[in-house]
């Protein structure tokens, strides 16, 4: 019994230490284009951020429990298996974060899911229900950013195009305030939920809770830290996100956050765990394409195209190197 709580306390840390981390990399995703555009300082950006990412985690646990039990079976998540599949999502998270790579860090904790539920009883243990969800949800998500942004702004330019251009720039740099707060509010939503599905799963698998419920505990801290990791958050990744996919004025940015927050809350209310990013990053393409195709950076594109790729397969093999080490120690 001491053993197994142990083993509790490690995941407990080890899943605020990665939220801690989704916030760092998913700060981009809430205040890229607002800081871009002027509309906020950095520092401005990221306080504001961390208050309504905090505040989101608390509307919905939905998305949690596809985590926790959605992706491996109950029977089969065993305190090893989320400690593996926790670190395996650590490295990546902390290698994309460092390296200013906007990976999808929900996608890394079901490839970490995975790839050590596989290591521990084969391909037995997959809920391929649960999984159908993700995908579809990892599909749709970023086509759902990019149309919504395309259409958004279309609409804005036809019924907004008598403004002379200063005032244009000057409503939209006050409306773009509330589109980072409705953005970081919905991440929320979604991302904080993943470490929250993580905790209660050991919980559960530990027998400190009889059915998967998220204590509300679990929900202050895992919003707590994603909290603090935005506040910390990750300068690369917010110079990609805002700057380097497409030029962005205050209309484009208006209608990025708006298009991808309702996307991406949604899909919490879904209980879809959807990458955030993608869905930010489609959104941001979406709104620089109206202009014309070649205002797209669509290199950069490509390379964050290729980290979306790699994050399941390179999370999965991790976390199952990872569960062979600890099953020899432990």
């Amino acid at each position: 019994m001491a053993f197994g709580l142990i083993f509790v306390i490690v995941i407990i840390i080890l899943a605020w230490i990665y939220s801690f981390y989704n916030g760092a990399n998913d700060c981009a995703n809430s205040i890229a284009t607002t800081v871009s555009t002027r509309v906020l300082t950095p520092l401005q950006a990221v306080l504001s951020a961390s208050v309504l990412v905090f505040l989101g985690a608390f509307l919905t646990t939905k998305v949690a429990m596809t985590i926790g039990k959605g992706i491996v079976t109950e029977e089969y998540m065993v305190p090893l298996v989320i400690l593996s599949a926790i670190i395996g999502a650590i490295i990546w998270a902390a290698f994309a974060t460092h390296s200013g790579l906007p990976v999808s860090i929900t996608h890394g904790i079901v490839g970490g899911i995975i790839g050590a539920g596989i290591a521990s009883q084969g391909i037995k243990v997959i809920n391929w229900f649960g999984l159908k969800k993700i995908f579809i949800g990892m599909v749709t998500s970023p086509l759902g950013g990019f149309i919504g942004g395309f259409i958004l702004i279309l609409i804005l330019f036809w019924l907004f195009k008598n403004w002379y251009p200063a005032k244009a720039n000057s409503f939209f740099g006050k409306a773009q305030l509330f589109s980072a707060s409705f953005i970081a509010f919905s991440l929320g939503t979604n991302d904080a939920q993943n470490s929250m599905g993580i905790i209660t799963a050991a919980l559960l698998a530990g027998g400190m809770i009889d059915s998967f419920k998220v204590p509300i505990w679990v929900i202050a801290g895992s919003a707590f830290f994603m909290g603090l990791g935005t506040f910390y958050g990750g300068k690369k990744v917010i110079k990609t996100m805002g700057m380097r996919i497409t030029k962005i004025r205050t209309i484009h940015g208006f209608s990025a956050q708006t298009a991808a927050g309702g996307v991406i809350l949604l899909a919490s209310l879904l209980g879809i765990p959807i990458s955030t990013t993608h869905v930010v990053s489609t959104s941001i393409m979406g709104v620089g394409s109206v202009r014309r195709f070649s205002a797209v950076r669509w290199g950069i594109v490509g390379n964050i195209i290729m980290a979306w790729v790699l994050t399941v397969p390179a999370t999965a093999i991790t976390a199952a190197i990872v569960y062979y080490l600890s099953d020899l120690i432990f």
